[in-house]
């Protein structure tokens, strides 16, 4: 498949989506974003693909929505070109049965820090940052879903600070991002690739239907009480006995093996 402002690459049951405007530090045009949507949903139809990394290209991961095309569009309504736009992309990422990794391989600012969070893991390079406070400083607010994905990655006090103030540099480094639980893990810039690679292949390996159903149980159980979360468990583990996966894992198991998941 062929897009204009992505490339989009798929072996060893890795699906990579990168960025691809890297003179404007990949920045979120109505086209990207809908060839993002396209692209995402591209590796959840296609069996082969268990894992999707999404990075950047060049040196930054993604500097937000592009003001010079919301600049030369006065006229769209910014509530409909937000609920069109980012919004969708992240339900569409959140209510994907297959890991998302984001490979943040350098800067991340306003909506870049939304679809950073809004996938499920995040590797960061050494030398990557988030930019939350992007937004007010040019007299908007946090969108792209940032004000729920922050607040439930940091808690609110932290959410509120980095949205208001950041640092001096109104940047969060890679270290105080990992400290913060913005990101799962910090590596050296020149290990990012081999690093994602590595944690991809090791999600791809895993039973897909499994890991689909327990992130679709862990997002759920964040709005919902115990009660509710352990019956919705109940529920889905119910399916997951019926699949080859948890067949092939019992036996494995019984046979004192490693288990070859197949996604089924």
């Amino acid at each position: 498949m062929s897009y204009q402002f992505l490339r989009y690459q798929s072996s060893d049951g890795v699906a990579t989506i990168t960025l691809n405007r890297p003179d404007s530090f990949n920045a979120l045009t109505t086209p990207m974003m809908d060839e993002l949507k396209s692209a995402l949903k591209a590796a959840e139809r296609d069996e082969a693909v268990r894992a999707v990394v999404l990075t950047g290209a060049g040196r930054g991961f993604c500097s937000g929505a592009d003001l010079a095309e919301i600049q030369a569009n006065p006229d769209v309504p910014i509530t409909e070109y937000l609920r069109a736009g980012l919004n969708t992309l992240a339900h569409q990422m959140r209510a994907m049965p297959k890991p998302i990794i984001a490979s943040v391989n350098g800067a991340a600012a306003g909506a870049g820090t939304s679809l950073a969070l809004a996938c499920d893991l995040r590797i960061a390079s050494d030398a990557a940052s988030f930019i939350f406070a992007a937004f007010v400083n040019i007299g908007l607010v946090p969108d792209g879903g940032l004000t729920y994905l922050l607040q439930r990655a940091v808690g609110t006090a932290k959410a509120l600070e980095f949205a208001l103030l950041a640092d001096a540099k109104n940047r969060v480094s890679a270290d105080g991002a990992l400290a913060t639980g913005i990101v799962n893990r910090v590596v050296p810039a020149e290990s990012l690739q081999a690093e994602t690679d590595a944690l991809a292949r090791k999600l791809a390996a895993l039973p897909t239907r499994a890991i689909g159903m327990t992130k679709r149980a862990i997002y759920r159980a964040a709005e919902r009480d115990l009660t509710d979360a352990a019956d919705y468990e109940a529920r889905v583990q119910a399916v997951m006995f019926t699949t080859e996966d948890f067949r092939e894992g019992v036996s494995a198991f019984l046979e004192k093996r490693a288990p070859v998941f197949k996604g089924k």
